[in-house]
C-alpha cells in the first residue's frame, strides 16, 4: 500500500487549487517570531492543538479551542507545516515512532477525557423513549458526545499530519471551533431538562475515536473514514433526529440541530476537497481509492435512507452516491 501521507508530505501550499487554496481563513498569515535552537517552532499552533487535545475537562478543552481560532486568526500563533511531532509513551511501547507513520502509535494521554461519561460497547446503550424527560435527556447527550469527540478528531487532523498546506489547518481548526461550539450548544441545553443531567450523567460510545485511532498512520485513510463516512453519516441521521426533539415539544433542542447539520455540511465539504486533494497528488481514483480504504480499515457498511440533498451540498459528487446507494 502507498504510503498516502509520505508521498503528500512534499506538497506545499504552492501546490494547492484555488478551490482548496481558498478554502480556509487567511489564518496563519504574517512572519513567526524568530527561532532560535532552544525554540525552533515558536507560537506553534500545532502543538497548542496537541496540548487541547489533551486536556480533560471538556469545557475547558471547548473554551481553549476558540481561544486558538481567534490566536491565529490574529497572527498570534502559526501552523508550521514542516514540524514533526514525536510521541511521548505511545501506546504500542516506543518512544520514536511518529504517528504519521505507524498505524499503531498513538501517544498516551490522547485524547484526554473526562472520568465520565463511562465508556461501554453501542450493544450496552439503553434505548429509551423521546417522550420522556430521561429518553430526551439520553438523545441529547449522545449528541453531545459526538460533539465532544468531533472536536478532539479535529485537533488530532491538525498535529497528527505535517507537511500539508496552511489552508488545511485553517480549515480543521475551523472545524474544530465549530465541534466545540456545538458541544457548548448541547451541554448547556442537556442541563435545563434538570439538575440530575450533564454531561456524562449518561453511558457512551467510542466508535469516532476507534476509526481515529485506526487510521491515525494514513492521512487519506483517516479522511475517507472519519469526516466523510463517520461524521457523513451526521447527515442522514439530523433530520429524523429534530423531528423527534420537535414531535417531544422541544423546539430549542431542534433549532441546535439545525445549526449543528448547517454547519456539518461545511465539515464533511471541507473532508471531500482534502480526500480529492490527496487522491489527485497520489493519481489515484477517488470512488475505487474510498472503497479500498473501507475494505482495509473495517469502516461500517452504511445503509439509507440518505440524505441526498445535504450530501451533494457537501459535495459528494453523483457517482459517489450511487456507489453508497449500491452499498460499495
Amino acid at each position: 500500500m502507498v504510503d498516502s501521507t509520505t508521498a503528500l508530505g512534499a506538497h506545499t501550499a504552492g501546490n494547492v487549487p484555488n478551490a482548496v487554496r481558498n478554502s480556509g481563513a487567511d489564518a496563519g498569515a504574517g512572519v513567526p517570531p524568530q527561532a532560535t535552537q532552544a525554540n525552533p517552532f515558536p507560537a506553534c499552533a500545532r502543538e497548542r492543538a496537541r496540548e487541547l487535545l489533551r486536556i480533560c475537562d471538556p469545557y475547558e478543552k471547548a473554551a481553549g479551542v476558540s481561544a486558538l481560532r481567534d490566536c491565529v486568526r490574529k497572527g498570534g500563533a502559526y501552523w508550521y507545516p514542516e514540524r514533526r511531532f514525536v510521541l511521548t509513551g505511545a501506546a504500542h511501547g516506543t518512544d520514536e515512532a511518529r504517528g504519521q507513520g505507524d498505524a499503531n502509535a498513538f501517544e498516551a494521554g490522547i485524547p484526554g477525557r473526562p472520568a465520565a461519561p463511562v465508556l461501554v460497547s453501542p450493544r450496552e446503550l439503553k434505548q429509551r423513549a423521546v417522550t420522556t424527560t430521561e429518553g430526551r435527556a439520553a438523545l441529547l447527550h449522545a449528541l453531545t458526545h459526538i460533539e465532544f469527540n468531533a472536536i478532539n478528531l479535529a485537533l488530532d487532523a491538525l498535529w497528527r499530519f505535517d507537511g500539508l498546506p496552511v489552508a488545511y489547518y485553517d480549515d480543521w481548526l475551523q472545524v474544530a471551533a465549530e465541534e466545540a461550539y456545538h458541544f457548548s450548544l448541547l451541554a448547556a441545553h442537556l442541563k435545563t431538562l434538570g439538575d440530575d443531567y450533564a454531561y456524562g450523567c449518561f453511558p457512551a460510545h467510542d466508535g469516532l475515536w476507534d476509526m481515529a485511532r485506526r487510521t491515525s498512520g494514513d492521512w487519506l485513510a483517516r479522511l475517507a473514514l472519519v469526516p466523510r463516512t463517520l461524521e457523513a453519516r451526521g447527515l442522514d441521521a439530523s433530520p429524523p433526529i429534530r423531528a423527534k426533539l420537535a414531535s417531544a415539544g422541544d423546539k430549542d433542542g431542534a433549532a441546535i440541530l439545525d445549526i449543528i447539520l448547517r454547519d456539518e455540511i461545511g465539515h464533511v465539504a471541507i473532508g471531500n476537497r482534502w480526500y480529492r486533494w490527496g487522491c489527485e497528488r497520489l493519481g489515484v481514483e477517488p470512488v475505487a481509492t474510498y472503497a479500498r480504504l473501507a475494505a482495509q480499515y473495517g469502516a461500517p457498511r452504511l445503509r439509507g435512507p440518505f440524505n441526498l440533498a445535504a450530501r451533494r451540498a457537501a459535495g459528494f459528487d453523483d457517482d459517489e452516491l450511487a456507489a453508497l446507494q449500491a452499498g460499495e
